[in-house]
Formats: C-alpha cells, structure tokens, sequence
C-alpha cells in the first residue's frame, strides 16, 4: 500500500473547558493524537505528517516520530490540508486523512480506505458511519444512484438533511493530484466561515469523478472527542476492546468493566485479573500470576507466579514467584527477586529485594540492597536521605533485622548478622554479629504514686 497520512490536530477544543489542547488528553495513559498516530503507523503507513496549531507547543512533543506543519490560524479542515502540501510533496500514492481527535480507528480500516481508494481510482473515499443520535455530525448525501455526492455540516444542513443518519466520520484517503486542485476551489460560504474539506467530495462528484462512501460497521470506530463525556465514552469503549484481546488470548478478567489495562501492556495466558486493576505504559505480566484487587502497576515488568494484591508498582521489576500486598508501594527502581515479598504497608524504592527475602509489613526500604534470604522485622526503616544527599543500605545474605529497627544510613550489614529489635543502627555490622543499638532501659519505682500525689497539691 503506498499512501501518505495526514493528521489534523490544530483545533482548541473550547468544549473541553481545558488549559490544554484536546488532543492531549489521555485515554489509559496515552495522548488522544497518540492512538491516532499509531494506528496509522500499524496500518503500514510511514509517511505521517501532523497539522497542528492551538497550543501546539504541548501537541509537537506528541508527535515528534511525525512532519509537523503549524497551521498559525485555524480556518477550516480544507486549510489546514492546503498548508501541507509542501510537507506531502514528493510522497507516493494517496494521501489518508484522519483528525487526531478520534482514538477509536483501527488500522485495518485506514488500509481498507487506501486499498478500495487505489482499487478503484476514486477521487475519495470517505468512512461514514449510521447513528441514532447524528447531532453535531455532518450528513452524507447520496443521489438516486446511491453514490455519494456531497457532505453537509450539521449547522448547514436543511430540516430535511437534518434527519439523515448516515454521517461523515472525518476519515478519507483522497487521490494526490485531485485533492490539491480541488482545495483551490473551496470557498467559505457557509454557516462558520471556514474551508470545509467536506466540500471537496461535492467537487469530486460534480466532475464525474468516483467518490464512494464506506459504511463502517463499528460507529464507535467514528466517535471523535470533543468534551470530557465523549473522553469516557471512548475510553469505555477501548477499555472493552483491549480486555476483549486480553480474554481471548486466556487472561481471566473477572470484572472487565472495573479494569482497565493500556493498549500497550502484555499480559500472558492463565493470569487472573481483579477488579479495580490498571496496568498501564510498558507494564508485562507474566503467566499464572493474580493481580489486583485495588493494584496500579505503570511500567512494571512482572514474571510468573506472581501475587500482587492493593499493590501500586511503578517502573519496578518483580520477578517470579513474589508476593506483594496488600497495600505495597513499589516506586521506581525496585527489584524484588524471585520468591521476595514485599508484604502489608511495605514501601520500597530504589532497592533490590534479594531472592528469597521478605519485607513483610509496616517498613520503608529506601537506597538499599538484600542479599538472599534476609528477613526485615515489622516497622523497620532504612534512614536514606540525611536532608542533602541519599546514602545505601547494604545487608548480607541470611540476615535478621529486629523488629523496628532504623538503619541510618550509609551502613553495611554483614551476612547472617542479627539485629535485635528497636535498635538504631548506625555503625556496620560485621558477619554474624549481632547488633544492637538500645538506650538503656530505666525503671522508676513508684512513679505513679509519686505523679498522682503532687498533682494533688
């Protein structure tokens, strides 16, 4: 397939109610006019170029791997189309256009516009779609014939047009050199003032020229976002599309409606997934594992075996066979090892959990690593920052941390050493020692009787 993409994202969005433009909103943590790009580049399709415009200095970042072309003032699709034609120049083939605010297309259906528009040497072919609601869209018009002949927008549309319901999803895949010498005849007579890039099919039609209208069977293929409602309802809809995937391929889901996973997470076969789940970003989980309920993971590579229940994983590697939960926090750059845990109100970062060792609850490890086998006693803290600067715990395989127990660090704890517990750990601790770090406990006799009789008088 030899064709060339064009991408309109210069619009401000004002229904948004936003400070940033519309298409970078996100949906399952990627950028509206991200889904869009991608699909155009696994539709097969390397030559993308991007019109942007309204605070296009957050939308270029984007779309940095495409040809970005600045549309100063926004006046209308047919303009923006018009500015790119340097940027399209010399490309091969037709030219598919997409609006960057509509995350729902597929990539077979940007190659089924660019293969019926090649197969039949159509001026356009344009992706149209049957609503119930048609309010806002444009209506696609056809003769006796059934042929396409024009598009008119909704606000220019007649009491009779009004009540079409096949409308105009914003897709096309134009043929090169009728496109340009249309867009010269394109004026602004109509309701908004604009270049409408609908009005090139009527041109088309009127010179006899192929236009044919693909009727998609997916109208939420089409939806395009311009509020915060229409933002849920495409997120809903590719939440059950990417779940869908996921099932078919053997991953349990139990609730798909209360998970949501991101278009480019992997997860393996005979994992279960519990409700109220996100895996986002890079995130790949291997086989037989149980995640959720209540876990995050963003980034996270996760191996076989796994159980990570109330866990929020972020850029942290979890091997096989660990156990996180409930309620873990991983931040970035941990490493628990094969058969670690990390247990019940545990926050590590930065740190690897050697094989085999256990942080069970209520502990912050922070700038550390764990030898093999090392037990942490509930409440203990590995004192990392000392208001300026970070400084590494090091412990020793087979060690035995007391319970509360503050490692100040930079400090070193030799293998198979014994920490007793409520120490203050503050000096290293040579191999199989045991440490201890106590204030000296002090009684005083009769205390209660004393207090109680002086605060009598």
């Amino acid at each position: 397939m030899e064709a060339s993409a064009l991408i309109l994202a210069a619009g401000a969005g004002t229904r948004m109610k936003s400070s940033k433009p519309k298409v970078a909103h996100q949906i399952l943590g990627k950028p509206l006019v991200r889904w869009v790009v991608d699909a155009v580049h696994e539709a097969g399709i390397k030559s993308v170029v991007t019109v942007v415009g309204h605070q296009r200095d957050q939308v270029i970042p984007l779309v940095e791997d495409t040809q970005v072309v600045v549309q100063e003032e926004q006046l209308g699709t047919a303009h923006a189309v018009k500015i790119a034609r340097d940027a399209l120049a010399g490309d091969p083939g037709s030219i598919v256009v997409l609006t960057g605010d509509s995350p729902l297309i597929r990539p077979e259906t940007i190659q089924e516009l660019a293969d019926l528009q090649q197969k039949n040497g159509a001026a356009v072919v344009v992706l149209t779609m049957e609503v119930e609601d048609p309010t806002g869209y444009g209506r696609i018009l056809r003769d006796e014939e059934g042929n396409v002949c024009a598009i008119v927008e909704h606000k220019d549309c007649t009491l009779e047009q009004l009540a079409i319901k096949e409308c105009n999803s914003g897709f096309y895949c134009f043929g090169r050199d009728f496109l340009f010498e249309a867009l010269e005849k394109v004026s602004t007579e109509n309701a908004q003032g604009e270049y409408y890039l609908t009005d090139v099919l009527a041109l088309a039609y009127e010179a006899g020229e192929p236009v044919i209208g693909l009727v998609t069977d997916d109208p939420n293929e089409c939806l395009g976002v311009n509020s915060r409602k229409q933002l849920a309802e495409a997120g809903a809809c590719l939440q059950q599309r990417i779940n869908d995937l996921h099932m078919e391929n053997g991953v349990t889901i139990m609730d798909p409606r209360t998970t949501w996973i991101g278009p480019d997470v992997s997860i393996e076969a005979d994992t279960e997934v519990l409700p109220m789940t996100f895996m986002l970003g890079a995130t790949k989980v291997g086989s037989d594992c149980v995640v959720g309920p209540n876990s995050r993971l963003v980034d996270t590579v996760v191996g076989n075996g796994c159980t990570l229940e109330e866990t929020i994983a972020l850029e942290s590697q979890i091997d096989n066979d660990v156990s996180c939960g409930p309620r873990a926090y991983l931040r970035p750059g941990t490493h628990m090892c094969d058969g670690s845990k990390a247990g019940t109100h545990v926050e590590i970062k930065k740190s690897t959990i050697g094989k085999d060792s256990k942080v069970p609850h209520l502990s912050y490890i922070g700038d550390a690593t764990l030898g093999v086998d090392v037990n942490i006693g509930a409440g203990s803290i590995t004192c990392n920052y000392d208001g300026e600067n970070k400084w590494p715990t090091i412990i020793g395989d087979r060690a035995f941390i007391g319970s509360d127990t503050m490692m100040v660090a930079p400090v070193t704890l030799g293998e198979n050493c014994l920490i007793g517990a409520g120490s203050v750990i503050t000096k290293d601790v040579s191999a199989g020692s045991l440490g201890l770090g106590r204030a000296r406990q002090t009684e005083i006799a009769g205390w209660n009787e004393k207090k109680s009789k002086k605060d009598s008088e």
